[in-house]
């Protein structure tokens, strides 16, 4: 039986003649089938020294990335998967900046070089984007094999070209090297490898006991040479390599197969297929029971009629990765595979409970304070979403599960958002369905976090009144002008007993214009519960509003008076 991959590291890392350390270095070697299916990895990061914030950018680069890649499907390739993360953790880098006092001060704020390792089977694959260096221990030399991005001026003026948070959307570099035992691979700041001589780091591997002590020789051997910046320095060596093997070579460009057609009672790759739960034009979901853990999970493959359709397979794995990313109590959890995966599909926890639409049939006419626990839960949900720069986009009754416990969880991912991943450019005009849409996407435009709380005020009004806001016309309203003619239709009536102030705060969720809607779930969800000032302070709602057959009367009574009175004179 072939042997994995196995490997020894060494790393240090010292603020050096700095107040703090604005480095930030890590490792992971997991155990199988993690192992086998997304390999080892290194990573680094260096905060710029202009920035005072710059050591949380490069702790939550290095910490991100070591949590996400593993959360990736193994469907993809390494490439993919890595792509993906970094490009995410950059958007939010990015968007910490554009929301902080640095906004206009690119140079201070959340900005850190980035170069990560990731070691799988037989090959090496390099991420890079600043100017920490790769180096590999060829014989007696250190070739480097990453390019800096620095734009040298002049001997006291030089910046960053390129590297995590400067810019929305990040080019990062990528290369792979066929890998052999014995091989031996350094990261490391400029901090030590412009102060220390390629042969001085060769001897400090070469003559000390671990790579430990190595590293820890080089970075003492740097600032000994007059090191004026952080250091850090990782250091691993192939012990140890598996069986090359062709079919590993296929994953890395290929997805794995699809599953045959599930059928109950069905063996299905360690699972026994217990029952359909839906079958629709973009997946098929069941539910099975996991014959190795016993554990009652629920299993959703791809659409047979969307097979080739490259994709939506690429986003219907996404999926999986959404619900590792997301560790929160009001979201469905993806399960983690203990074994080696056959074939293209997701696995998450079995929810026992109904659909939201299920509830509220079951319940036609609830209380304010039963509507508040499920939408302060759900809100609790899509917040988790929000804060990784992500928007649900299919936010409807469907897609909300109350346990038998009555704890609140948002499920089905397909349509989601990730800033920074997600290819605006191949994004579909109107994502989720069209009764919980907001406006915006029907013209076209790109949605945001308000357009998560325009749904979530939707299903609030749905809950509370049986009625939606607007007429279903909405969806065929393809300009903005004509979308401000729509008329919000009051919750208030003879039948509905809720303080005005309930009504005022969805008027304002559901505006067609998002500007004008609330910035934060939690503001909405406040609202829902307190009245807010800027409401009550106003006087009763016109006519118009509540009853606008008695206005047009009154009117039309009006104007017959006056007709009556001139004819008089």
């Amino acid at each position: 039986m072939s042997q994995p991959l196995s490997v020894s590291i060494g790393q240090a890392t010292n603020k050096g003649v700095k107040e703090i350390n604005q480095d930030a270095i890590g490792h992971c070697i997991p155990e199988e089938p993690l192992l086998s299916t997304k390999g080892i990895v290194l990573a680094m990061a260096d905060g710029i020294s202009s920035s005072k914030v710059s050591q949380i950018a490069s702790s939550t680069a290095v910490a991100s990335f070591l949590d996400d890649y593993y959360c990736t499907s193994d469907a993809w390739a390494v490439k993919t998967s890595a792509e993906k993360v970094i490009k995410s953790i950059n958007y939010w880098l990015y968007a910490q900046t554009r929301n902080s006092p640095y906004r206009f001060e690119r140079d201070k704020g959340y900005v850190a070089t980035f170069s990560a390792l990731v070691l799988k089977s037989n090959t090496a694959h390099l991420f890079h984007s600043g100017d920490t260096r790769i180096f590999r221990l060829l014989g007696n030399q250190l070739e480097q094999l990453t390019k800096d991005h620095r734009r040298v001026v002049s001997a006291e003026v030089n910046y960053l070209t390129r590297a995590l948070g400067i810019e929305p959307v990040l080019e990062i570099d990528y290369h792979s090297e066929t890998i052999e035992k014995g091989d031996v691979f350094i990261i490391a700041t400029d901090g030590v490898y412009e102060f220390i001589s390629h042969q001085q780091i060769l001897s400090c591997i070469v003559d000390s006991e671990t790579l430990d002590i190595a590293a820890q020789q080089i970075i003492t051997q740097a600032i000994s040479a007059g090191s004026d910046d952080n250091l850090s320095i990782q250091i691993v060596r192939i012990e140890h390599l598996p069986n090359y093997q062709l079919s590993e070579l296929q994953q890395h460009i290929t997805l794995l197969p699809l599953p045959p057609r599930l059928t109950p009672r069905m063996q299905f790759d360690g699972y026994e297929i217990l029952r359909e739960i839906y079958i629709s034009s973009r997946s098929h979901v069941f539910l099975a029971l996991d014959s190795e853990s016993g554990q009652t999970v629920v299993i959703k493959t791809p659409s047979t009629e969307l097979r080739n359709n490259r994709q939506y397979l690429e986003s219907f794995m996404l999926e999986e990765w959404i619900a590792k990313r997301l560790n929160n109590p009001h979201v469905a959890k993806a399960i983690e595979p203990t074994r080696k995966r056959n074939f293209l599909y997701l696995v998450s926890e079995y929810i026992d409970g109904i659909t939201l639409t299920q509830w509220m049939t079951d319940n036609p006419k609830p209380t304010i304070n039963q509507v508040r626990k499920i939408i302060e839960q759900t809100a609790k949900g899509l917040q988790a979403f929000h804060r990784q720069e992500m928007i649900h986009q299919d936010l409807r009754p469907n897609n909300i599960m109350i346990d038998c416990n009555n704890v609140v969880k948002i499920i089905d991912f397909g349509s989601t958002f990730i800033a920074g991943v997600t290819d605006i450019k191949n994004e579909e005009a109107v994502r989720g369905t069209m009764r919980y849409s907001a406006p915006e996407y029907f013209l076209g435009e790109v949605g945001s976090s308000r357009s998560d709380i325009y749904a979530l005020a939707v299903i609030t009004y749905q809950m509370l009144s049986g009625r939606f806001p607007y007429h279903a016309e909405i969806a065929q309203v393809r300009s903005l002008s004509a979308q401000r003619r729509l008329i919000y239709k009051s919750l208030i009536n003879d039948d509905i007993e809720f303080p005005i102030w309930i009504d005022d705060t969805l008027r304002k969720a559901l505006n067609v214009e998002p500007l004008k809607r609330y910035e934060e779930l939690s503001e909405f969800v406040h609202d829902l519960h307190h009245p807010n000032k800027a409401f009550i302070s106003r006087s009763s709602r016109p006519l118009i509003e509540r009853d606008p057959v008695m206005f047009w009367q009154g009117i039309s009574l009006i104007l017959l008076l006056i007709i009556v009175i001139q004819l008089a004179v």
